[in-house]
């Protein structure tokens, strides 16, 4: 039996946070599911000094004397500010999620590194964060450190940018496919998830064919051989995006295929804002071989990045060599 899902969200109470919040209502998230809520804060003013009696606790407290600093700045107002930020939305998120258990964590420090280090103890399923978030001034950053850990987490990370709608209305999501196995667990992760009744999913593989050229019109079987590289690639595609549908054999989604020419940086985030997608879901990694020009995982960061509509990045979980079990 699978354990629950573990989600961690980042939040800094800034409105891309808020929408962040409210797009996990259309991310066909699980009934049952564990969630921490982190809030990190830079603490530039310090807590008045510690007296003698507190010195002595937190000497008991901490391993090194380095740490006394560290464990006392939770009593800064900044902190207590993050605590408040958290708490309120565990709150929401319990009033949108009754059945979820809801912990909140507070962190001091570089928000892309306090946000790593806790994915890296606590190993969730997914980190969700906000697409942009506070100034600096406001020393609660999250959301603009987003494509930071993107790049380093070790687990699936959805970057949200809410979108007014009804909880329960049909959501649309456009699923980037390459053939490498990070693009194969996007498909299973969208279809192994619960969405409201006549949501739509549209697979898309984009490919960028060889020209012929000039040298081909003199040279026939340049041009033959370009012909068949093209047409071949075409078949192979095909024969993806229907491996593809097999996934969604025994779901209720209504799926449908497409493939396009050009750069999958462009024609994904083009796809999904002409079809006003609730969500893109790509692969993390790519592959490199015959077939590169397909990749879709080293442009991940840059679909996240541009995107009008939330993006999630899909890292399959790691096996453990050995005992069979899964790692992230």
């Amino acid at each position: 039996m699978k354990d629950k899902m573990k989600i961690l969200i980042a939040y800094d109470g800034s409105a891309c946070a808020e929408a962040a919040l409210d797009d996990l209502q259309r991310a066909g998230l699980p009934v049952e599911a564990e969630a921490v809520v982190m809030s990190v804060t830079e603490v530039w003013l310090p807590a008045p000094p510690p007296s003698s009696a507190e010195v002595v606790e937190l000497a008991r407290a901490v391993h090194v004397p380095s740490d006394m600093t560290r464990v006392y700045s939770k009593n800064s107002p900044a902190v207590q500010a993050a605590q408040a930020l958290a708490d309120r939305a565990a709150s929401r998120l319990r009033t949108n999620f009754p059945q979820w258990q809801i912990t909140t964590e507070i962190a001091v420090g570089s928000p892309k590194s306090e946000v790593i280090h806790q994915a890296d103890n606590w190993k969730p399923d997914l980190i969700v964060l906000g697409s942009h978030g506070h100034s600096a001034l406001a020393r609660l950053v999250l959301g603009s450190v987003s494509q930071g850990v993107l790049a380093d987490a070790h687990c699936s990370v959805r970057i949200a940018r809410g979108r007014v709608e009804e909880r329960d209305t049909p959501v649309r999501i456009v699923i980037g496919v390459d053939g490498s196995d990070a693009s194969a667990g996007a498909v299973r992760e969208v279809a192994g998830r619960n969405w409201p009744p006549g949501s739509e999913v549209r697979v898309i593989a984009v490919t960028d064919p060889l020209s012929p050229g000039f040298i081909s019109s003199l040279i026939p079987p340049v041009r033959d051989f370009v012909n068949e590289s093209n047409q071949a690639d075409l078949d192979w595609l095909k024969k993806l995006l229907n491996r593809s549908l097999e996934e969604f054999k025994s779901s209720e989604l209504r799926v449908s295929t497409e493939i396009k020419e050009g750069d999958p940086r462009r024609d994904l985030v083009e796809a999904a804002e002409v079809w006003s997608a609730d969500c893109i879901f790509v692969g993390s990694i790519g592959f490199n071989n015959r077939f590169e020009r397909f990749v879709l995982g080293s442009v991940s960061a840059t679909v996240a990045a541009r995107a009008h509509c939330s993006v999630e990045v899909v890292r399959p979980p790691k096996i453990e060599e050995g005992n069979g079990h899964e790692q992230r």
